[in-house]
């Protein structure tokens, strides 16, 4: 009996022993499951970054193709600054069109499928903008070697004569004769345009519906890491456009199609054009790929992310939903406002009466467009005021510019990461960031070189005269030369003087072939150099001084500094978008951050700074139709004095805002730190639930809130 009762015990415990060890094998395999899931949905996560990272490369390859090769479309079809700046300025149009509708609509649909979408309408837009090369002829600058080119023998060639049939006297009228008809492609133009505005449109869902899906689906407190790297390497796009916009400008517009020999033009010449097409069509392809990868993400990582939490209670999703019951009918009615067009005026009305957001978007439409207008003629202004080319200025601007804001937006977003900052810390971050750089741009307009002495334009024919704002295209030294005043095809005379062309020159005949044509007997030049005998000109102006290279050193210097400064509060600025609205109106916010600054910046400021720059030209060109077309020589200083004049008179007024700005913020936390409670009552808003809530990683989206430390 007692055998008996030994034998059952014995069964009995190995029987609870394989029960427990079944039970601990269960829990073993569901710990095994959640941490596969957790780990899939990290992983989604972070193919999503490297998705979304190329494709804000492709994005911003393509755009700083555009301003790289503004220049390079103006001078090509012949048009003014102002109506360049119409083009550079109709990507913010294609965007204007739908962002606003992407940003509140898109983040409630499948968000990397319509970035997907964006990203091929991106690159068939680039690849549209090269298409009026393909159908307009050679590109044709006006010369007076273009009517008689020379062969290959070295022979002389007559430029200045009293004949009034010689081909300098009626070139115009060849031109129009043969060139008009032919190559009346000036209106080539729209398709560039049209291509701008498709470009924009499919930019449009990228930056705000991709910075919402990372802002979601991060791990609290993360996500200004995480935006800090994706600007970081977002970066890579500027300084990969810089350099194949350097390579384009250094190639001839018409490389692959003429005798390069024949060319008597060098890249510095206000009437080069490189080969501004082949950027937008590498653009266009990289564009198109990098749309590729979007259509195999899933439309959100919520279900993975509450999966990976590991409930260890049944009655979990019941107790969540008694958390969602506790909430106010108030903030219910709140989320039910927010669906359809009702809901979106609705949550604009509420962006637009948050004071803090409107004084931030202020300022900082105030840097962008400063910023927008200057980067887009930067390349115009280093050719004039240094004689720097554009492909020399893109070449800097990518190597020496670029490498700095990538390093100094990925530190400002490691700073405020690794020193929890508050919003007030943020701020304050971006501050700093904002007046330094603008201390350094004030600094830039000291960096001067002497004005360039152009005969009959900035001095008279002497050289000694100052210009008296009449263009006096003839002067006793080349009065009985029959020469096209409307031609400018500049030489460099043994006096030191630029003159507009060899005939306004005085020249009488010329040795050599192409870029090494040399004009002799100039009686211009014999007249102002008469001591020396030497009476030559060159191809080309004349070069700039050695302080001016000098001059331009530093101002390299002091731009690396800025670049490194307006930098450091790049990824602040999205942060604090975030920050002044409530979290469900996050990605609205920021697609009317981006529809003021695109319209009021990016479309207004490439135009009135092109058309404030027109009113500075001395020498406008003439296309083959007689028509004014673009401006080969600027006052330098009337320039100068306009470029920097709109840069600080846009930069100074946030200065201003920056305070207010600052004491607002420093009330509202305070108030928010120290006041009385407001959770008192019924009436309460979702956002005093925040510290209960916190820990709760199955809220949904809308209630994400990144509650980081306050210093």
């Amino acid at each position: 009996m007692d055998s008996r009762q030994k034998y059952t015990a014995v069964q009995t415990d190995i029987s609870d022993s394989r029960k427990g060890s079944s039970q601990y094998s269960t829990k073993q395999i569901a710990m095994a499951s959640s941490v596969k899931k957790k780990t899939k949905c990290s992983n989604s996560l972070k193919m999503f970054m490297v998705a979304l990272t190329f494709s804000f490369i492709c994005k911003a390859l393509s755009g700083v193709i555009m301003k790289s090769s503004i220049t390079q479309i103006e001078r090509r079809f012949g048009i003014t600054t102002s109506k360049a700046g119409l083009i550079d300025g109709s990507f913010e149009i294609g965007n204007l069109l739908v962002i606003t509708l992407v940003s509140h609509f898109g983040a409630k649909s499948h968000i990397p499928r319509i970035i997907g979408i964006g990203c091929l309408l991106m690159g068939t837009g680039s690849m549209l903008t090269a298409l009026p090369h393909f159908l307009m002829g050679n590109y044709r600058y006006n010369s007076v070697l273009n009517i008689n080119p020379l062969d290959n023998s070295t022979v002389p060639y007559t430029h200045c004569s009293n004949d009034f049939n010689s081909p300098g006297n009626n070139r115009s009228s060849i031109l129009l004769e043969s060139g008009c008809k032919r190559e009346s492609g000036s209106l080539m133009w729209i398709y560039i345009m049209i291509g701008n505005i498709l470009r924009g449109v499919g930019e449009s869902p990228i930056g705000p519906l991709g910075i919402t899906y990372i802002d979601n689906f991060a791990k609290e407190g993360h996500s200004t890491f995480y935006l800090g790297i994706l600007h970081s390497f977002a970066m890579i796009g500027p300084m990969i456009g810089y350099l194949l916009g350097s390579l384009c400008a250094k190639l001839y517009v018409d490389f692959a199609s003429v005798d390069l020999s024949t060319i008597t033009i060098k890249p510095t010449d206000s009437r080069w054009v490189g080969a501004w097409w082949l950027g937008f069509l590498i653009a266009g392809m990289l564009s198109i790929a990098s749309g590729i990868p979007f259509f195999f993400f899933p439309k959100n990582l919520k279900k993975a992310t509450r999966q990976s939490t590991g409930p260890t209670s049944l009655d979990a999703p019941s107790t969540n939903a008694n958390r969602g019951q506790k909430l106010n009918f108030k903030d219910s009615e709140k989320t039910k406002k927010t669906n359809g067009f009702s809901g979106f005026f609705y949550s604009l009305k509420c962006i637009l009466s948050n004071q803090m957001y409107l004084m931030f978007l202020i300022s900082t439409l105030m840097t962008a467009s400063s910023f927008i207008g200057s980067i887009t003629y930067l390349p115009k202004y280093l050719e004039l005021e240094y004689g720097v080319s554009i492909s020399n200025s893109n070449f800097l601007l990518g190597t020496a510019t670029m490498p700095v804001v990538a390093i100094s937006v990925f530190l400002g977003g490691y700073i405020s990461k690794k020193f929890k900052l508050s919003v007030i810390g943020i701020a304050i971050l971006f501050f700093i960031s904002r007046i330094s750089s603008l201390i350094f741009q004030v600094s830039f307009w000291f960096l001067t070189c002497e004005n360039q002495p152009v005969a009959g334009l900035t001095v008279a024919y002497n050289g000694n005269d100052p210009w008296t704002q009449q263009n006096v295209s003839f002067s006793f030294c080349n009065s009985d030369c029959n020469c096209d005043t409307n031609t400018w095809d500049p030489v460099c005379g043994d006096d030191g003087l630029t003159y507009m062309s060899p005939c306004l020159a005085g020249c009488k005949s010329s040795v050599g072939h192409g870029k090494d044509l040399v004009f002799h007997n100039c009686s211009c030049v014999e007249a102002n150099n008469f001591q020396s005998g030497k009476a030559s000109a060159y191809l080309g102006t004349c070069s700039k001084t050695d302080n001016c290279s000098r001059n331009f050193i530093y101002y390299i210097i002091l731009c690396v500094l800025a670049s490194f400064a307006i930098g450091l509060g790049g990824a602040s600025s999205i942060i604090l978008i975030f920050k002044f609205v409530e979290p469900e109106l996050k990605s609205l916010a920021l697609g009317c951050h981006s529809v003021v600054v695109r319209t009021l910046g990016g479309i207004l400021a490439p135009i009135y700074y092109g058309a404030a720059m027109d009113v500075t030209c001395l020498k406008w060109g003439t296309n083959n139709c007689g028509d004014r077309g673009a401006c080969r020589m600027y006052d330098p200083a009337s320039f100068r004095n306009t470029f920097f004049g709109l840069n600080g008179g846009l930069r100074a007024p946030e200065l201003i805002l920056y305070i207010f700005l600052y004491i607002a913020l420093k009330k509202k936390y305070q108030e928010n730190n120290t006041g009385p409670s407001n959770n008192e009552g019924i009436d309460v808003d979702q956002s005093n639930f925040k510290e209960s809530l916190k820990n709760n990683e199955q809220l949904v989206s809308s209630a994400y809130v990144d509650n980081e430390s306050h210093i």
